[in-house]
C-alpha cells in the first residue's frame, strides 16, 4: 500500500517536513513497513523502516533537538510515501533494497558494492571443468566462495590445477581438440580432451578437488600417499612420481595458507574504523577453515554518524543480495542485531549467528581486521588529501578561476571510421569514479570518421542530457579534459559554449613529437602549456588521460568483438539462439556448418528436417 501527499508550497525551515508528516499520521496504519521522504522534484531523500510506522514517524514531529542532518532532510521534504509490509523482517529487506537502488543522500550508503567471485565445479558433465564464477548460481554443481577478489579465486584455481590437473578450458575448445594444450605439457591438466585419463580416474580427482576446497586437505594428503605407495608396490613408477609431485604441491600450499587461529569454518569477520568523519569497513571471508581474502569498503555517511550505526546499515545492505555465512563476527555491537539475525536466517533458511568478538582467538582476528580497516582508511585519507593538492596545482598552472573537485576526461576510439566509440571517465577527491564512466556509440554516420565530429557529438549528448535531467543524471564537472590538440580543444569549447556552459574550463592534452609520453603539450584558452618531465602534476594528468584511453579502447574492442562474433547463422531466418548453439557445439564453427552435408545438419539434436533443409539451401543455393 502506498500513500502520497499532495504538493505543498515551499518553506525554508524543517517545519514543512514536520507538517507533512503530522497531517498524514492519522491515515497511516499501525503496521510495519518502509517510509520514503521525497523532495519537491520527486527525488528520494531518505528511506527508513519501522515496526510501527506511525510511532516512528511521530518522532520526527515531537522530538525537538534533531541532529543537523535530520533538520536538513525535513527542510527539503515535500512528500511522504509509505509501503506497509507483513512483518519487520520484510521491512528490513525492502529498506536495504530501496537504499541500494535509489541511493538517497541522507542515508548511510554502501558504496563500491559488487558481486564476489566463486569457484564452480560442475557435476553434470562427464569431464567437469573448474572455473571462476560471478552472478546467479543457475548451473547445477558445486560453488565455493565468496572470494574477496578475482586474484584470490584465480590463485586457488591454479593450486587445484597443480595438484589435481582439472581442465579449465571451455566446452567448445574441449570438444574440438586433437592434441593436448600446453597445460598438459607443464603438468597442470591431465589431458581429458584427448583421452589421456580414464573417466573414472578423472571423476576421482574431481571429488578430491572438491574435498580439498572444502577444507579436507589432510584427508586428501593421506589418500594421495596411499595411492603413491600402491603404485610403487605395483611397480607403476610413472604414476607414483606424479602422485609424489602432487603431495609436494599440497604440502607447499598447506604451509603457505594463512593460519586460521580462531578455527572459523564458515564466517564473515566485519570490522570498522572511523576517523576524520570517514569510515572504512573491512570484511574477511573465512570458509572451510581457510581465509579467502578480505575487502575494504568506504560507506558514504554523515560525519556525525556513530560507527555502530554505520555497521548496522552496512550489514543490512551488504547481505541484501549475497549469500550469508552461518556466523558473522563484528567489532562493535549493533542496535538491530536480533532483527538482522532473524531476517537473514529466514532469507537463507538456516540459523545465522551475529556476535561481537570480546576475547580469545576471535578477538585476535577482529583486532587484525580493525588494523586493516585503519590502514586502508589512512591510505584513503592520504590519497584524498594528495588529490586535493594535485587539483590545486592544476588550477594554478592553468589559471582556472574555479576550485576543482571533479574532472571528466574524454577520448574516442575507432579503426578507419568503424565501430566508433566515445568514452568518458571521471576523477574526484577519492580517485577514479567508475560509476560515472560512460561510453557513447557514435550515432551520426558522418562523425564516425571525423575525430572533431565525434568529440562534438559525445559532449553534446552528455551535457544536453545533464541540462535536461538535472536531478537524474550526472552532475556537471569542474574541469573537462579532452585527448587531442588545438582542434579537439576548439571542438569541445564550441560545443559547451553552444549549450551555455561557458564557465566549465577545458584542457586539451596532445602527445609530443613521435607520440612521446612526457613531452605533452596542453591547450587552454588559446595558450599552450608545458610541464617539466618530472613534474608530479604531469604524471597525474597523464594517468587520468591514459585511463580514458584504456576505457575507450576496451569499449571499442568490445563493440568490434560483438560485430565479429555475429555468425553467418544469424542471417538465416528461423534460427534462434538454441539451434545456433546446438549447431556450433556440434560443428565447432559457422564455416563448418556451411561445408556440412544435409544429412550431417539433420543429425544435430533439435534441428528438424525442414530447418536442416533451410540451413543447407542457404549455403548452397
Amino acid at each position: 500500500m502506498v500513500y502520497k501527499l499532495p504538493k505543498k508550497e515551499v518553506m525554508i525551515s524543517s517545519d514543512i517536513g514536520k507538517e507533512i508528516i503530522k497531517k498524514q499520521l492519522p491515515l497511516i496504519p499501525k503496521l510495519p513497513g518502509v517510509y520514503r521522504m521525497l523532495s519537491g522534484k520527486g527525488e528520494i531523500l531518505y528511506v527508513g523502516k519501522a515496526r510501527n510506522l506511525p510511532n516512528r514517524l511521530k518522532s520526527y514531529v515531537t522530538e525537538k533537538n534533531h541532529i543537523i542532518r535530520t533538520d536538513r532532510m525535513l527542510s527539503q521534504t515535500r512528500k511522504l510515501e509509505i509501503t506497509t509490509t507483513s512483518n519487520e523482517s520484510e521491512a528490513l529487506l525492502l529498506e536495504a533494497n530501496l537504499i541500494k537502488k535509489h541511493k538517497p543522500k541522507f542515508n548511510i550508503l554502501l558504496r563500491d558494492d559488487k558481486s564476489f567471485p566463486f569457484i564452480f565445479i560442475g557435476n553434470k558433465d562427464d569431464w567437469p571443468q573448474i572455473k571462476r564464477h560471478r552472478g546467479k548460481k543457475t548451473k547445477e554443481g558445486f560453488y565455493f566462495g565468496p572470494f574477496a577478489s578475482a586474484g584470490s579465486a584465480n590463485w586457488t584455481i591454479k593450486m587445484i590445477q597443480k595438484i589435481f590437473h582439472l581442465r579449465v578450458c571451455d566446452d567448445t575448445v574441449f570438444k574440438n581438440r586433437e592434441r593436448p594444450c600446453i597445460l598438459y605439457q607443464i603438468k597442470r591438466c591431465s589431458g581429458p580432451c584427448v583421452g589421456y585419463i580414464e573417466k573414472n580416474e578423472y571423476k576421482k580427482t574431481v571429488d578430491d578437488a572438491i574435498e580439498f576446497v572444502s577444507g579436507k586437505s589432510r584427508k586428501i594428503q593421506k589418500s594421495l600417499s596411499d595411492q603413491m605407495e600402491k603404485a610403487s608396490e605395483d611397480l607403476n613408477f610413472e604414476k607414483a612420481v606424479i602422485l609424489r609431485d602432487r603431495i609436494k604441491s599440497l604440502n607447499i600450499i598447506q604451509s603457505s595458507q594463512k593460519i586460521n587461529e580462531a578455527n572459523l569454518i564458515e564466517a564473515d569477520v566485519i570490522a570498522g574504523y572511523k576517523e576524520s568523519g570517514k569510515t572504512c569497513i573491512q570484511v574477511f571471508f573465512y570458509r572451510s577453515k581457510q581465509n579467502w581474502g578480505n575487502q575494504a569498503f568506504f560507506p558514504k555517511h554523515d560525519p556525525e554518524d556513530k560507527l555502530k550505526d554505520i555497521l548496522n546499515s552496512f550489514i543490512s545492505q551488504f547481505y541484501e543480495n549475497k549469500s550469508v555465512p552461518s556466523s558473522i563476527i563484528l567489532s562493535e555491537d549493533i542496535k538491530e542485531k536480533i532483527l538482522i539475525e532473524k531476517t537473514l536466517s529466514q532469507k537463507e533458511d538456516k540459523q545465522i549467528n551475529i556476535s561481537v568478538a570480546k576475547k580469545g582467538s576471535k578477538l585476535k582476528v577482529i583486532n587484525q581486521a580493525i588494523k586493516n580497516a585503519k590502514d586502508s582508511l589512512n591510505r584513503k585519507l592520504y590519497e584524498s588529501q594528495n588529490n586535493k593538492g594535485l587539483f590545486e596545482t592544476v588550477s594554478n598552472k592553468f589559471n582556472l578561476e574555479t576550485n576543482i573537485n571533479l574532472i571528466e576526461v574524454y577520448d574516442n576510439s575507432h579503426i578507419q571510421g568503424t565501430n566508433s566509440v566515445g568514452a568518458l571517465i571521471a576523477y574526484g577527491d577519492e580517485g577514479f569514479i567508475k560509476k560515472r564512466y560512460r561510453k557513447f556509440n557514435i550515432k551520426v554516420q558522418k562523425n564516425a570518421q571525423d575525430d572533431y565530429g565525434m568529440m562534438k557529438e559525445v559532449l553534446s549528448r552528455r551535457f544536453k542530457r545533464a541540462i535536461k535531467e538535472k536531478d537524474n543524471y550526472l552532475s556537471l564537472p569542474d574541469l573537462v579534459m579532452v585527448d587531442g590538440g588545438k582542434g579537439q580543444y576548439s571542438a569541445a569549447r564550441e560545443t559547451l559554449n553552444e549549450l551555455g556552459l561557458h564557465d566549465i574550463p577545458i584542457i586539451a592534452i596532445a602527445k609530443g613529437k613521435y607520440r612521446n609520453s612526457g613531452n605533452e603539450t596542453f591547450f587552454h584558452n588559446g595558450k599552450e602549456f608545458k610541464f617539466s618531465k618530472n613534474d608530479p602534476t604531469l604524471f597525474f594528468l597523464q594517468r587520468i588521460r591514459d585511463e580514458s584511453h584504456r576505457f575507450a579502447i576496451s569499449a571499442h574492442r568490445a563493440k568490434r568483438k560483438r560485430g565479429i562474433s555475429k555468425s553467418l547463422l544469424d542471417q538465416i531466418e528461423g534460427i534462434g539462439s538454441i539451434r545456433k548453439r546446438a549447431l556450433l557445439n556440434h560443428f565447432g564453427s559457422a564455416r563448418a556448418v556451411e561445408s556440412a552435408s544435409f544429412d550431417e545438419i539433420k543429425s544435430v539434436e533439435g534441428v528438424e528436417e525442414k530447418v536442416a533443409k533451410k540451413i543447407y539451401n542457404y549455403f548452397h543455393e
